[in-house]
């Protein structure tokens, strides 16, 4: 039987949703068009998905493994590329993200969350 999850790594799991509910709060009425149009919307969503990112490295790989269809090393290495490939940060693969992986990940993490330490 697998182990609960650590404090660390449910702190991890509230970190990637608090930051997924953020991105959803600060996309909400937009289209593609009007977020490509807004410089302060999209710096506060790829600083959402970096913290993500940095979050999902906290997870341990039994953790990762229990949610396949996560895609855990493209999150992880996503904030690589925000951080030191900026320059080539294509908001439609932006958008994309928010609109259909982070609901994945959301999910994902609110299971973790949920799993029932050891009586």
């Amino acid at each position: 039987m697998p182990f609960p999850p650590s404090e660390r790594e449910r702190a991890a799991c509230a970190d990637m949703i608090a930051n997924a509910e953020r991105v959803a709060r600060f996309v909400a009425g937009f289209t593609l068009e009007t977020f490509e149009a807004d410089e302060r919307t999209q710096f506060a969503v790829v600083r959402c998905l970096k913290i993500i990112s940095e979050a999902s490295r906290r997870l341990s790989a039994e953790t990762r493994a229990r949610y396949p269809a996560v895609p855990w090393r493209q999150i992880a290495d996503a904030g690589n590329f925000y951080r030191h490939s900026y320059h080539r940060v294509t908001l439609d693969i932006v958008w994309l993200t928010v609109h259909h992986e982070l609901p994945v990940l959301v999910a994902a993490c609110r299971a973790e969350i949920a799993r029932a330490p050891d009586s």
